[in-house]
């Protein structure tokens, strides 16, 4: 995706004349300038030159007498669903975003791209090639206050005819041989492929000492990857003038571990050789959903962690996260020894928590016929504002850092920085019937209900909007009651979108602390008749439900049926905790509704009698 197409010029530009200027306007001067008669192709080094190099050209600069045009060349035959969308205002909300783009058709993802643009970015990818053409036509020079929208498509891989066989060339070769691999905007589809479920180690590393370990030529880096059976990416072109730099490892476990041995030892020779007197600690960089669960209740896993390893361990603030960079920085201070040992303990920690994670999507996407987690976008990236510019860390992922979160990323792409399948690889089911209104009691901390409501009470209505749902909060039954009660009314999706973004506004306005998971209690009605099923012989149905979906489930007894003839069930837990124990009750709700409904029906066809 870093190929760029420039047009509209002049018969007597030359090559020379587009290197220079590349270079006048600080831009990497291409090695591969391919110049035919009014245009050319020029290929960047990654994506982020690619958009700064549109965004300087493109109709901006004279060459020649003539005004240039700067796109991506994308192939007709790759203009399929994918677009881009650039110039976007830093200040604009996410639901808005949402909002404009669902006009135009079904948004499969949403992918915010690292820039060091002051306006924001997104690669868009739509359910169909015809919905991302509309878009681009009504989105193009769409002016939301002083900014004008810029679209282009970009390459859609899956739009690529399947591969036929290589044409053997004499000697042997195929063709494609000859041809090479086509570079990706990673670095190309001729590195080694990755399994889906690839959970990567992701360090931050002082920038002087990002040169020592790439090496002369990339032999120090080249002998790394090949030692440990690891693909390491070091983000060095990232946020220049950053005092650290990500690197991220792709491998097993234990390949992760001992790539990080090897790159901590690289820096601490260099280190020693240059006479750098501070000790270097050992930096982790951690998606801020999984670090709750790292810490541990009262910070018990860290401090198991630090007593085994002998290691002191810190993690950055909350007020660090933006959208930019949803990552923590894990801190390990100690020898080198004990550094390691410390990283193995703190990414078996973060890959158990991922890995639930996972499961807890993939089930919920089996529980909700036809729910595309891809379309939902209901995860808020944390903040409610695009930011103005990169984070302060100053070193984020090449991919959209809105990749992988269950409650901050911003929207459900889950195979950007942790290489989760995304949802929409699952098939998904059709119901022909209007999916059941559903209702829900979510209870949210009573200092929070202002922020739900946000100015004029424009959050809430944009978050009915989004969701598809009726959303309205009780009033307080007493002035100083702790909780307010939040009813929520409709389908499951929007159940799942609705609750998903009331869990994590609550996390984005630190209603609760770093260490803290969000957990609110939930409660549904069920008919009285499906009640003790819901508990099951002596409890049983209640604990295996409370096991396999860690939330807390409680009946209480002794309640009076309502004038439906209903009771409530309560639920306590964290968002996905929460979302799949109510589908398992809303499925026992349905078993007892069906086997009571052929009762019925069995009841009402009279005997037949043969003769």
């Amino acid at each position: 995706m870093n190929k760029l197409y420039v047009g509209n010029l002049s018969p007597s530009v030359t090559v020379e004349d587009l290197k220079q200027l590349f270079g006048e306007r600080k831009l990497p001067v291409a090695d591969q300038v391919l110049l035919k008669s009014g245009y050319a192709f020029v290929d960047f080094p990654d994506q982020n030159w690619a958009i700064k190099a549109i965004e300087t050209l493109s109709g901006k600069v004279e060459l020649h007498g003539k005004v240039i045009e700067v796109d991506y060349s994308v192939p007709k035959k790759l203009r399929s669903r994918k677009i881009q969308i650039r110039n976007i205002p830093p200040h604009l909300q996410w639901e808005v975003l949402d909002g404009l783009l669902a006009q135009y058709g079904t948004v499969e993802n949403v992918e915010q791209v690292n820039t060091d643009t002051e306006t924001a970015v997104v690669n868009v990818t739509y359910a169909t090639k015809e919905e991302a053409k509309v878009a681009i036509e009504k989105l193009t020079g769409h002016q939301f206050e002083d900014y004008s929208f810029k679209v282009s498509y970009i390459l859609d891989m899956d739009a690529a005819p399947p591969l036929q066989a290589p044409r053997m060339r004499r000697g042997g070769r195929s063709s494609r041989d000859q041809d090479g691999s086509q570079p990706g905007p990673s670095g190309g589809l001729g590195g080694p492929r990755l399994k889906q479920h690839d959970f990567p180690l992701r360090m931050l590393v002082p920038t002087q000492f990002v040169g020592a370990i790439i090496g002369k030529e990339g032999l120090t880096i080249k002998n790394v990857t090949k030692q440990t059976q690891s693909k390491v990416d070091i983000h060095r072109k990232e946020n220049a003038g950053a005092a650290e730099k990500p690197i991220t490892i792709h491998s097993t476990p234990e390949g992760c571990s001992s790539a990080c041995r090897m790159i901590l030892d690289i820096m601490q020779k260099e280190a020693n050789e240059t006479k750098t007197t501070e000790d270097i600690p050992l930096k982790i960089l951690a998606h801020n959903s999984l670090v709750g669960r790292l810490i541990g209740k009262e910070g018990r896993n860290l401090k198991k962690i630090e007593e085994e390893t002998g290691t002191k361990i810190t993690i950055s603030s909350l007020q660090d996260l933006t959208i930019y960079n949803p990552e923590r920085t894990i801190t390990v201070k100690g020898s080198m020894e004990a550094c390691c040992k410390a990283e193995v303990e703190i990414m078996r920690k973060l890959r158990e928590a991922y890995e639930n994670d996972v499961a807890a999507i993939n089930q919920q996407t089996n529980l909700i016929p036809g729910l595309n987690l891809n379309a939902l976008g209901i995860f808020s990236s944390g903040l409610s504002v695009l930011p103005p510019a990169a984070g302060p860390r100053g070193g984020v992922p090449p991919v959209a850092p809105a990749g992988y979160n269950p409650f901050l990323s911003h929207s459900s792409h889950l195979s950007g920085l942790y290489g989760v399948p995304p949802a929409s690889a699952i098939p998904h089911q059709h119901s022909q019937q209007a999916p059941e209104q559903e209702v829900v009691y979510l209870f949210i901390p009573t200092q929070a209900v202002g922020a739900l409501i946000g100015k004029k009470g424009q959050h809430i209505k944009q978050l009915a909007r989004f969701a598809g749902a009726s959303i309205k909060i009780a009033p307080a039954e007493t002035p100083e009651v702790t909780e307010r009660m939040v009813i929520i009314t409709g389908p499951p999706e929007a159940q799942f979108k609705a609750q998903g973004r009331i869990f994590g506004k609550l996390k984005e306005e630190n209603f609760f602390t770093a260490k803290e998971e969000v957990k609110l209690e939930t409660h549904i009605k069920v008919p009285s008749t499906a009640a003790g099923r819901v508990i099951g012989k002596g409890g049983k149905t209640v604990n295996e439900l409370q096991n396999l979906t860690s939330a807390e489930v409680i009946v209480p007894r002794d309640q009076t049926p309502d004038e439906n003839d209903e009771v409530f069930v309560k639920i306590s837990g964290h968002f996905f905790a929460s979302q799949t124990a109510q589908r398992k009750i809303r499925e026992i709700i349905q078993q007892v509704k069906q086997q009571e409904q052929k009762h019925q029906q069995g009841a009402a066809v009279p005997p037949h009698h043969s003769k």
